[in-house]
């Protein structure tokens, strides 16, 4: 064993590079073997890693998981694992790059949704874990006294999210989340691409399938984008009724005044 007593900074990273990088190097040198060598004791501490890795994405892709087995989901996640260790130690961030990394992976090319249904997995989750904040009060709109819609500037509640898909993936997570053998068997791939807003409400997380100009008028509100600007962005006939169903929904958790030159100045850059 080495003697000489490593700074914890030096022997954190050390850590991480035994944990991460699957490389022993300097950490090693400051392990004490007492009946057991030093690469073993560290491959126990990279085993469970790796297990703790692999588990909390099992917990955030259950319908990957059961589309492609439970043997299949730990081996490509032990490879993602390997590939994109985590940034953070807060492991409800960890997956993001997940539904990519399944995109590019050859041995799913028979499953072609896999990915999407990982993205849609992925959003579940962050809505799930979003902040908690109250919804809008609609009574707040009344109290902006004659502000005309093209000043409104909507914020976006922060358990909302949308995401496009190239396949049906809301039938697909449902049917496979409850286990319906008559609904998967009934999917229709070529019904794509479709168009989610996924949000959570007081009793869980809903997805929701809204109309493609639906779709892009509310993307263009929840950026932030004033009221008449998002209108032009992305035309809605039925766009204040969008308003008002988003409103009812608890998707919006406040809304500003913003000046008229503002305002003007922002609908010319669209114009």
């Amino acid at each position: 064993m080495n003697t000489d007593t490593p700074a914890l900074l030096e022997l954190q990273r050390a850590m991480q590079r035994t944990l991460l990088d699957r490389t022993d190097g300097d950490a090693s040198a400051w392990v004490i073997a007492d009946g057991l060598d030093a690469g073993a004791r560290l491959g126990i501490y990279r085993n469970t890693c790796a297990s703790v890795l692999v588990s909390a994405l099992r917990l955030a892709f259950p319908a990957v998981q059961h589309l492609v087995g439970p043997a299949f989901f730990e081996g490509a996640a032990g490879l993602f694992v390997a590939e994109a260790p985590p940034r953070s130690a807060w492991l409800d961030e960890y997956g993001a790059g997940f539904p990519d990394f399944l995109d590019r992976l050859p041995q799913a090319a028979s499953v072609p949704y896999l990915a999407d249904v990982a993205r849609l997995e992925w959003h579940v989750n962050l809505v799930l874990h979003a902040p908690d904040a109250p919804p809008l009060d609609i009574a707040r709109l009344t109290a902006l006294g004659e502000a005309g819609p093209a000043q409104l500037r909507f914020q976006s509640h922060p358990a909302v999210r949308l995401l496009r898909c190239d396949f049906p993936v809301d039938v697909i997570w449902h049917a496979v989340l409850e286990r319906d053998e008559r609904a998967m068997a009934a999917v229709d791939l070529a019904e794509g691409p479709v168009w989610l807003l996924v949000h959570r409400t007081r009793s869980g997380i809903e997805v929701v399938r809204l109309g493609e100009c639906e779709w892009r008028f509310t993307a263009a509100l929840l950026s932030g984008k004033p009221l008449s600007a998002a209108l032009e962005e992305a035309p809605c006939d039925d766009a204040y009724t969008v308003l008002a169903t988003h409103l009812a929904r608890g998707c919006l958790a406040d809304v500003s005044v913003v000046p008229r030159a503002v305002a003007r100045g922002i609908r010319r850059t669209h114009t």
